[in-house]
């Protein structure tokens, strides 16, 4: 299949039923087969509602066997060579998406709905959704942010499909593709990857930010980031970078010393809608920003990056598309702990002002 920016994508089953998919910019035979014995796939796990907060948690015990840092000769994320027979059957590869062998989120393979809140007698639901990780190259040595942009550009694309197709499943309610980097962040592989979560329920994240932004648009007739951006640019203090898609700017309410938001000018629902000039546009922005993390003080900085879209089938017309970069890095050496009142109550408390992280940022010399 033959996808934006000529991306091609090949789609294969894996040993175990799994199915992988290779995205290549430019012509590729993927045949190789898993080689590795088949295994049983771990159960569907379940989901339990919070009752003193409405939210759902998802309980997938199997995941306590994951792989925790293996030394590179056995990275599960490398291509396939010699005696190492990895997640990836074949030898080389540009960008692959694989479901998750250890899986928080898993097709139901049957009707399933989500059940109505009922006290104490709530449905337990198992755990539907769906997994899957994202190798953004099979240099195990890369980042993300020193990727060259070809091949930002073709990671965007998987994204791109990736959301569109898993919006079609109808238990399906929200895509989520993001990035953990670094073992302060709990990394387990330290290979260049990412993960998508297609969630059978609205995250509290989204549920919150949906219901303001449905809030203001009643009131003003006007999108909440729409008149936040313009807000950021008549300000100018918080803005990093800017190219003719996109804006990234640090929040005018950071949470962390080092948060940053990257937003295409034109606001869409998510990735799935984003424009082919716009998706062109983005790996320029992503590498400035990532390398201006990075030289804040010349360390790999370790962050969450956090995609977050529209519901797939409410306020599509209110949410926006963006990326959100968080770190809990606030010194060498020194880290943010998401402490009592973070971690307990929600409430953040930020030791730095915006613009003063937006001035570090701006002032390091990018090479």
């Amino acid at each position: 299949m033959t996808l934006g920016a000529g991306v091609i994508r090949s789609q294969l089953r894996m040993a175990d039923g799994r199915k992988i998919r290779y995205y290549d910019s430019t012509a590729a035979t993927r045949t190789a087969s898993d080689q590795r014995p088949e295994e049983p796939q771990p159960p569907i796990g379940e989901m339990r509602l919070d009752l003193l907060t409405n939210e759902w948690i998802a309980i997938a015990a199997h995941r306590q066997g994951r792989i925790f840092l293996p030394p590179k000769e056995l990275c599960p994320l490398c291509p396939t060579t010699g005696d190492l027979l990895s997640e990836i059957p074949d030898s080389s590869y540009e960008v692959v998406v694989f479901d998750n062998r250890f899986p928080s989120l898993k097709n139901p393979e049957s009707s399933w709905h989500l059940p109505e809140a009922n006290g104490l007698v709530t449905e337990i639901p198992s755990a539907a959704g769906i997994c899957e990780v994202v190798c953004f190259t099979a240099d195990h040595g890369s980042s993300f942010g020193q990727l060259e942009p070809q091949q930002i550009r073709t990671v965007v694309e998987a994204w791109r499909d990736r959301t569109r197709e898993l919006s079609n499943l109808d238990f399906v309610e929200q895509i989520f593709p993001f990035e953990n980097r670094g073992e302060e962040i709990g990394v387990t592989l330290a290979h260049p990857h990412g993960q998508i979560y297609a969630y059978s329920f609205l995250p509290p994240r989204t549920e919150k930010m949906l219901r303001v932004a449905t809030e203001y648009f009643a009131e003003n007739n006007r999108v909440l980031l729409d008149d936040i951006i313009a807000r950021e640019i008549n300000d100018e203090v918080r803005i990093i970078a800017k190219n003719e898609h996109w804006i990234a700017y640090v929040p005018f309410a950071a949470r962390y010393p080092f948060e940053i938001h990257v937003a295409p000018l034109v606001g869409v629902p998510d990735l799935a809608t984003l424009s082919d000039d716009a998706a062109d546009a983005f790996p320029t922005i992503a590498k400035e920003v990532l390398q201006r993390l990075d030289g804040v003080f010349g360390i790999p900085m370790a962050y969450i990056a956090a995609w977050h879209q529209a519901p797939v089938k409410q306020g599509r017309d209110v949410l926006r598309l963006h990326w959100q970069i968080t770190s809990v890095r606030r010194a060498p050496g020194k880290l943010k702990y998401l402490a009592g009142s973070e971690s307990a109550m929600g409430a953040f408390i930020m030791d730095m002002k915006p613009e003063q992280s937006a001035t570090q940022l701006r002032e390091v010399v990018l090479t």
